[in-house]
Formats: structure tokens, sequence, C-alpha cells
């Protein structure tokens, strides 16, 4: 019976020790733990806000140069890579007969000047008659009044100054017409000699063949490219900045440009313009960055990191920019008080690179607040500090 009883005793106090030791793990280890947490106090510091951004290195300014008519390409003078100036031809279209047809419309232009100085002569000797007959017929009128000739003698004189002077109008009618088909045709070469002229395509502006987009032989509409030019001091760099991150930023804002090619070198640089229209699905605003002094070698398209400088804070309260979290429509941080987990909303000023976000309302300096959690917090969860970085 002893026996018995001390078994039962030992079964007894082993089962207790077991749930015991279940009970330490459930409550130290296992899923009704406190949650363990690291915490850090909000600090006055000096920041350094930065925005950082990617982006494409483009052209602001691209050239088609292309024909303003269809014809086929009988010479391309230049290469990708090559460097033009302003008026340089670039390419020539072939002719076909347009320079035939040049010479045909200055020399019809030639013989319509002949015909106008032919016209000019008309009314100069058409003005000369009618003025002989109109002095002989008031002479005649005259000598008809004092009856030396017959007043029928008169009349005849009278009648070849009036066919005088409609002759001088016709001369003058002709001469007018002349004129107009002189200025008709001196058009027509004009316009002849501009498309034999548009047939030479040239270089709008200095700048660097970038494309080659047809080769000799190959027939081309009006307006399609053949080559493709960039003015190399447009160059800049359009990069896509997270729109929580943009507001603030303006043309002049230093920056600094890392390319994909020379990862190690940080170019100097600035915003000169920040586009109106941001991109909705992405949300993300374009910003356009140019160099303080243009890299050589530039590769259109490539990619770069840019890093744009914000103005410097002193005296500003900020927090691990890990433990700024959103709650709902809030954003805050999470803060241990009495071993309890606590959501306290906080206005958010700038961030910088180093992981700072600046706190405007809602902190005070020394409040801790917890920067990593080794699981979800929830209001009322039981923490446990493990580290105070």
């Amino acid at each position: 019976m002893a026996t018995i009883n001390r078994k039962t005793v030992f079964t007894i106090t082993a089962a207790l020790a077991f749930v015991a030791a279940l009970a330490t793990l459930a409550t130290t280890l296992g899923p009704l733990a406190p949650i363990r947490v690291s915490l850090a106090p909000a600090k006055i510091a000096a920041l350094h806000p930065s925005v950082f951004g990617t982006g494409t290195l483009e052209a602001r300014y691209v050239y088609a140069v292309g024909p303003t008519q269809a014809g086929r390409i009988a010479r391309i003078l230049v290469d990708h890579g090559d460097a033009v100036k302003a008026g340089q031809p670039l390419a020539e279209i072939d002719p076909v007969d347009l320079g035939e047809r040049l010479a045909a419309a200055g020399a019809a232009l030639e013989r319509s000047r002949e015909t106008l100085r032919a016209a000019e002569a008309q009314v100069r000797e058409a003005a000369s008659r009618h003025q002989l007959a109109l002095a002989n017929a008031r002479r005649y009128v005259e000598l008809a009044q004092k009856g030396f000739v017959s007043k029928e003698l008169a009349d005849n004189r009278q009648n070849e100054a009036n066919v005088t002077a409609a002759a001088q109008d016709a001369a003058r009618a002709a001469f007018a017409a002349a004129q107009r088909d002189a200025t008709r045709l001196e058009s027509e070469r004009g316009a002849a000699a501009k498309q034999l002229a548009n047939l030479k395509l040239v270089s709008p502006v200095d700048g660097v063949v970038v494309a080659r987009l047809a080769e000799p032989g190959t027939t081309v509409v009006a307006g399609q490219a053949v080559i493709r030019l960039v003015d190399p001091a447009s160059v800049w760099v359009r990069a896509r900045i997270d729109q929580a991150r943009a507001g603030g930023l303006a043309a002049g804002d230093p920056a600094e440009i890392v390319l994909r090619s020379a990862r190690g070198t940080a170019l100097a640089g600035r915003i000169a313009r920040v586009d109106l229209e941001s991109d909705a699905i992405t949300e993300e605003r374009i910003v356009n960055l140019v160099f303080a002094q243009r890299p050589s070698g530039f590769s259109l398209g490539e990619l770069a990191e840019v890093t744009i400088r914000r103005p410097p804070i002193a005296d500003a309260l900020a927090v691990p920019s890990a433990a700024v979290q959103t709650s709902g429509e809030q954003r805050g941080v999470w803060r241990m008080e009495a071993g309890r987990a606590r959501f306290h909303p906080v206005t958010t000023g700038l961030q910088t690179l180093d992981g700072q976000t600046q706190v405007l309302a809602g902190l005070a300096a020394g409040d801790e607040v917890i920067v990593h959690s080794h699981a979800q917090l929830l209001e009322g969860a039981r923490l446990r500090a493990v580290a105070k970085p």
C-alpha cells in the first residue's frame, strides 16, 4: 500500500513538473510569450536629408532630319557618332529630273522677262502716238473754228486720238499681263530651286549623330527620318522620384549622379526641371537633372542613380525610419508602455538616406520607440525589450 502511494505521488509530481515546464515554455518562448522588441530613443540631431531616384540618360533636344518630299537616297555623308555643325550636309536625295525642270523654269522666266520688256516698249510707243494724235486733234479743232479746215477733217483727227488712247490702254493691259506672268514664273522657279535645295539634308544645329536610319538606295517618303542627331549640351537624366518624397523639390537643387557605366564616380549636377505631370500608376514624379560638367562618351538610354541633396536641418527631433509605421490611415510609431504595445500617431517630416526620419509632432526627445519586433504588433500586446541600439 505504501509502495502504491509512493508511485502515485511520484507520477503526480512528474505530471505537475511537466505541466509547469510547458507553461514556462509557452509563456517565455511559445505563442503566449511576450513579443521581443528592440527600442531606440528619439534624439535631437542635425539631419542631412536626401532624395534617391533612378532614371535614364536622355537628350532634351533630339532632331529627326528627313526629306520634305519622297525620293531615293543618293548619298549619306555622316555616320553614327559624328559631330556635325549647323548647316553641314548630312545626306542627299536623288533629284531625278528636278534639275532639268529647274533649268526649264529658268528659261521660261527669261522669255517672260523679254516679253515684259517688249510690252513695256509698246506702252511707251502707244503713249507717244496718243500724245501726238491728241495734239493734232486739238490743233485741227482750233483751225476748224477759224475756218481754215473743214469740221470733217477735225473730227477725223479727234477719232485718231481716240484710237491711240485705246491702243495705249491695250498696251498697258498687255504689260500688266506680262508682269503677272513673269511673277508667276519667278515663283515657280523659286519653288523648284527650294525643292532641289531641300533634297540636301543639312544639320539644323551643332550636334552629334546618334542614328543612321536609312542607307543609300533606300526610297523614303516625306517626313521620314534619315538621320537622328542630338544636341550634346542638352543631355540630362530623367529620374523617377517617389511622390511621397518629391515634395519641395525645385529647379536648382544640387544632386549627385552616378551612371551605371561608372558606378564608382559621382558626378555633380542639379535639377533643371520638375515635370508638372506625375505617373499615376507608379506614383512617381519625373525630375530632370543636368550635369555640372557633361560626361564624355555618354550613352543615351544608360541607367543612372541620382541623389538629390536637401537643405540640412539643425536640431531636428528624429527617430529611426524603421520605427515609423502605418496603422489604418494613421502614420505613427509603436511604443512600449508598462510592458504593452501602444500606437502613437506622429507627424513626420523629411527622411535621410542613412535611415532617420524627422518627427514634427507627437514625440519628445528621449521617448523610446520600437524599431524592430519579432512578430506583428497589435494594440495591447505583451512586450519584452531585448535590445536598445
